[in-house]
């Protein structure tokens, strides 16, 4: 055989092989740009809506491209009519216009309501690409269904950046959000993370420009290395920030790092929680105040190995503030040599 023969051989066979692996692709999943206006100029929901609802039970990729988006995108909560949503790493879902209806830019569960995990289809969710709020809607809610996943998206411009609603299954929601980024509007009201369904996971996740970091309304919820960071803004009310609210029992923080929000964990009244290995920092000490952990009534949470790294700067810091007479612990913490405020009772906690 000559060598030009084989040369023409082997590129026959690449053409070959890549044509049984479109071919492939086509049948595994549902390419969105077939159907999809994605020239950033075109507003692409009906389109992205009748695609879902047409298709269940299919993986639809949307590659790299900006898909603009006048009102929700909603998926099924119901097994049988689920989708599942794969961005490209450069695949943007825009918000545009006034956003009127309110609401996140996706909506999963949110159409064909179901509480049903025992036949394939109920591990739905959005996996990559970029979710772009426009400073008016929200990112990405769960209202719906239970499994439900969101990985490896990166969150922008947003009021709430994830929402996770009361779950079908009596409140439970059952969701693992795991490596998302969210950065909102800027806004003295905008929230990183909004937890109302009980029995969540969430995993990785780096939250920036917002007022409150993360907001629990419900239990049963596992967090890990997850980092609020506040940021100066115009708009922005550093008094009212919050790295962590917790306004249920049952509930555990495992380094979970508040940087510079006013209050890093704020405890509601008769709530009890575990912070393991916690962090808490202020890069800038030109503030009034800096509180580690503000507990609303008596303290009753059981507090392991916590650091503190006030700002020399500031004048007033607290480790916790609560009222006398819990049963809550704080034991191993490590913080710098400070004179702490006068509403300061940890010596009372400390163990």
């Amino acid at each position: 055989m000559t060598k030009k023969v084989f040369n023409i051989m082997f590129v026959a066979l690449i053409f070959a092989s890549l044509s049984i692996m479109s071919t492939f692709a086509q049948s595994a999943f549902l390419i969105a740009t077939e159907y999809v206006p994605t020239d950033g100029k075109t507003d692409a929901i009906d389109a992205i809506q009748k695609l879902i609802d047409s298709n269940p039970n299919r993986t639809i990729v949307f590659p790299d491209g900006t898909y603009l988006v006048s009102r929700s995108i909603l998926t099924p909560a119901d097994p049988r009519k689920s989708v599942h949503l794969v961005l490209g790493n450069y695949a943007i879902f825009k918000a545009i216009g006034e956003w009127k209806d309110g609401g996140a830019v996706i909506r999963l569960g949110a159409s064909n309501p179901a509480n049903n995990i025992s036949i394939p289809g109920s591990n739905y969710g959005i996996y990559g690409g970029i979710i772009d709020g426009s400073g008016v809607a929200d990112g990405i809610s769960i209202d719906g269904g239970r499994e439900t996943r969101i990985e490896n998206v990166s969150i922008k411009h947003t009021q709430v950046g994830v929402h996770i609603k009361t779950g079908a299954n009596s409140g439970s929601s059952d969701a693992d959000i795991n490596n998302v980024n969210i950065v909102g509007n800027d806004s003295p009201t905008s929230i990183g993370v909004l937890i109302e369904g009980y029995d969540n996971t969430l995993s990785n996740m780096r939250i920036a420009s917002v007022n409150k970091g993360v907001w629990m309304k419900s239990g049963g919820n596992s967090l890990r290395n997850i980092h609020p960071l506040y940021i100066f803004a115009k708009d922005q009310n550093y008094e009212t920030s919050y790295g962590f609210i917790i306004e249920s029992d049952n509930n555990w923080l495992n380094f979970c790092y508040s940087d510079q929000f006013a209050t890093a964990f704020n405890i509601k009244k008769g709530v009890s929680v575990n912070l393991t290995d916690c962090f808490c920092f202020w890069y800038s000490g030109k503030v009034p105040f800096q509180t580690a952990i503000d507990a609303e009534g008596v303290f009753n949470s059981i507090v392991t190995g916590f650091r503190m790294g006030f700002h020399a700067d500031c004048t007033k810091v607290t480790l916790l503030k609560a009222h006398k007479g819990g049963k809550g612990v704080l034991q191993n913490q490590i913080m710098p040599e400070r004179k702490l405020s006068d509403e300061d009772i940890s010596a009372d906690y400390i163990k």
